[in-house]
């Protein structure tokens, strides 16, 4: 563990997040050298601390799960939630971080599950991961002996991470249309997540680095990488042997952000970087719609994609809206099964902002 990293504030600037937003970020300035103290923290006993105590830990250590939102307002909900859902399930093909945490700090990753199922007064703990991870199914459930969660093997399919397709395997419980998983009486977080509750709460660690999935075939050496937030995209790379070409992507390969420049920094939502070949992203022109269906038959919530992205493409926001528009959680199923490649998840994405505005 470091024990100190001295550092001066060299420059306020803008840069450009994942999504193409920009924001203000302060650039630091590492002075001096890394130092290792060789001394182990103490642990701190959570169950002496009260439930404002622990979420104040939460606070101070700026825990944030992978959707933005910081843990302790995720876990300060009405009511009692009766089901903490671990979500083991990687959010997009070619990510395998959390498989990694899971096998590797299994132990942790509980512990960060008791804290929170203390925190929220669940009585129940289900922990969900897809079959094709045995390593992670294994020592998980090693892990779960004797500390009252349940370890579920899931169908290896996508987008089975989606946190309401999550709460309907585990638990039975269907969240209703337009609502969360605490209408259905659940909370669901992430194994990242749940690993970094631990360590700010036990570690006094505050949530300032992240495991990274490096991979794509443009990627010489692809790795899963322990890196600071902040560190440029074109680090991570580099650490990896190097950008050996393709399209680099930000997020998954699904729902991912394609980049124009290497300087975007790691976030804490940020689960992978992707060089993605052209063989990979399957690139090819866009012809008109053949009304095959195939868009349907992939949507896990029963929506009709090209009709929507109909509306939208008319200005018939309203109508699109009165469709369902509102239930499509942007997995891009549609686009990726769309033999004519029309644009379905970029155009439903932006119809969903433009309703929000």
């Amino acid at each position: 563990m470091h024990a100190s990293i001295p550092g001066v504030v060299k420059e306020l600037r803008e840069i450009r997040l994942p999504d193409g937003e920009l924001s203000p970020a302060v650039v630091i300035a590492l002075e001096g050298e890394f130092t290792r103290t060789g001394r182990a923290r103490t642990p701190v006993d959570w169950r002496t601390l009260s439930r404002g105590e622990l979420l104040a830990k939460l606070e101070a250590g700026g825990v944030v799960g992978l959707d933005g939102v910081p843990a302790a307002t995720r876990l300060r909900v009405s009511g009692r939630p009766e089901v903490l859902v671990v979500n083991g399930a990687e959010s997009e093909p070619y990510l395998t971080c959390d498989e990694r945490l899971m096998v590797e700090k299994a132990a942790e990753v509980l512990s960060g599950a008791a804290i929170a199922a203390a925190i929220l007064g669940a009585g129940s703990v289900e922990v969900g991961i897809e079959a094709n991870k045995p390593d992670a199914l294994r020592v998980m459930a090693g892990a779960a002996v004797g500390c009252g969660c349940r370890v579920t093997a899931l169908r290896p399919r996508y987008p089975q991470g989606e946190e309401r397709l999550m709460v309907r395997a585990l638990t039975g419980r269907r969240v209703p249309r337009g609502g969360r998983p605490e209408d259905a009486g659940a909370v669901v977080l992430n194994v990242g997540t749940l690993l970094a509750i631990h360590e700010a709460v036990v570690l006094d660690l505050p949530h300032i680095e992240r495991v990274v999935t490096v991979a794509g075939e443009g990627v010489k050496r692809p790795a899963n990488l322990k890196a600071r937030l902040g560190t440029p995209v074109a680090a991570l790379l580099e650490e990896c042997g190097g950008l050996a070409g393709g399209r680099v992507i930000v997020g998954g390969a699904m729902r991912g952000f394609a980049l124009d420049g290497l300087d975007t920094p790691l976030t804490k939502g940020m689960a992978g970087v992707l060089a993605l070949s052209r063989r990979e992203t399957r690139a090819a022109s866009r012809t008109p719609c053949i009304g095959c269906g195939r868009c349907i038959a992939a949507c896990p919530w029963g929506l009709r994609p090209v009709e929507l992205y109909k509306w939208l493409e008319h200005g018939q926001l309203a109508e699109a809206r009165s469709r369902g528009l509102g239930e499509c959680t942007e997995c891009g199923c549609c686009s990726y099964v769309c033999p004519a490649r029309i644009p379905l998840l970029e155009g439903l994405a932006s119809g969903r902002r433009r309703g929000a505005a």
